[in-house]
């Protein structure tokens, strides 16, 4: 944790768990990071990168929505592998936001990306950590060694990712009514269970 805190201070790029699957990140509000991040996996910047916080009074470091169903969507899902659209503050690396001023955003469920980002006391970028392209991976003997060679710090200890499904992503349409822009780890049937009105992705 000392190692991987000390390079993401630094302005490093480090390799560590999380709930789905293993993560790149940096510090969140770095941009020169935030770009490295985006050479390494060669990751097109019309993507933008997602983050993870350590807790749900982190979210005033993301975004400056006060709205009171987004704090219901997150207690009803939080800690867990639900990213929320949020409107991002105007301060954030513009790799972090897409064209409207949105990113995305989720309160880990793995321990140690939770923490790490609480001891940090910032955001997080946490997107796969792959070549896009390439298979994410859940076990460290899996991570690209082209990926390890240009990273600084990589945590493989358990708990490992749990694999298979990335976090779902959802935008807020209304009080109750989500959007669906990934199906992942959470299924559609949870959501729709916990009282929320669910559509897919617009085309």
């Amino acid at each position: 944790m000392q190692k991987i805190l000390k390079a993401m201070e630094a302005g490093g790029v480090v390799v560590y768990p999380t709930e789905t699957l293993y993560a790149v990140g940096c510090d969140a509000t770095n941009p020169d990071a935030c770009e490295r991040v985006t050479r390494i996996k060669e990751r097109p910047h019309d993507m933008p990168l997602p983050l993870i916080i350590g807790g749900v009074d982190m979210l005033k470091l993301v975004t400056d929505s006060q709205a009171a169903p987004l704090f219901e969507l997150a207690k009803a899902f939080w800690p867990g592998p639900l990213s929320i659209l949020v409107k991002a503050l105007p301060t954030l690396p513009a790799q972090l936001c897409d064209r409207d001023g949105y990113t995305s955003v989720r309160f880990s469920g793995h321990a140690f990306a939770s923490e790490l980002s609480r001891r940090l006391r910032r955001p997080i970028v946490a997107t796969s950590a792959n070549i896009s392209g390439h298979p994410p991976v859940a076990l460290p003997e899996d991570l690209d060694p082209e990926l390890v060679e240009m990273v600084d710090e990589i945590y493989v200890d358990p708990p490992w990712p749990r694999g298979d499904k990335p976090s779902t992503v959802v935008r807020m349409l209304g009080a109750t009514r989500l959007e669906i822009l990934r199906e992942g780890a959470v299924p559609v049937k949870k959501l729709c269970d916990k009282g929320f009105a669910v559509s897919l992705l617009s085309a």
